[in-house]
């Protein structure tokens, strides 16, 4: 892994990220994932999406609640024609509320609850050699919450593809 991106990690994990986490989701006692289970650099490139979906909750190995998710973009110049929109969708999963293009340094910050469905389900059409990265990390707390493995939900009127 890149210096210049373990350091950031570790500022992610930071107390002074930590605190400012705190004070923005107004949960207290978070505790960042030394790990990185699930998180860390990820990659997606032309053709690739990731469906609706509600994250794991529970991370086993620290026997921690998984409460705050953050995606922060690293897509220079990232067109809107390349796709790869970080989708938010509502409760029942009958609405997109927001649509964000993953651009350089857009940092995107949400709890987790069993029903927090995200995902940027339509395949990119980025040009060849180009991706879309992030880095993503995740925030925990002691707690006693209902646990689940991630969960994926088709779209309305989508269909499961063979």
């Amino acid at each position: 892994m890149p210096a210049l991106i373990r350091h950031v990690l570790n500022q992610f994990n930071s107390a002074t990220f930590l605190k400012f986490l705190e004070n923005l989701t107004g949960i207290n006692g978070l505790i960042p994932d030394p790990y990185f289970h699930g998180a860390g650099m990820h990659q997606i490139e032309n053709g690739g999406h990731l469906g609706i979906h509600a994250d794991f909750n529970w991370l086993e190995k620290l026997r921690l609640d998984r409460r705050v998710s953050v995606l922060f973009h690293l897509n220079e110049d990232w067109k809107e024609e390349y796709g790869g929109h970080l989708e938010l969708w509502n409760q029942d999963v009958t609405k997109c509320e927001v649509k964000l293009l993953p651009i350089l340094n857009r940092i995107v910050i949400f709890t987790n609850f069993d029903y927090s469905w995200h995902g940027h389900p339509d395949p990119m059409t980025c040009p060849e050699g180009r991706s879309r990265k992030s880095l993503a990390l995740y925030y925990y707390t002691n707690g006693s919450y209902y646990r689940h493995r991630t969960q994926y939900h088709l779209r309305p009127g989508e269909k499961i593809k063979r």
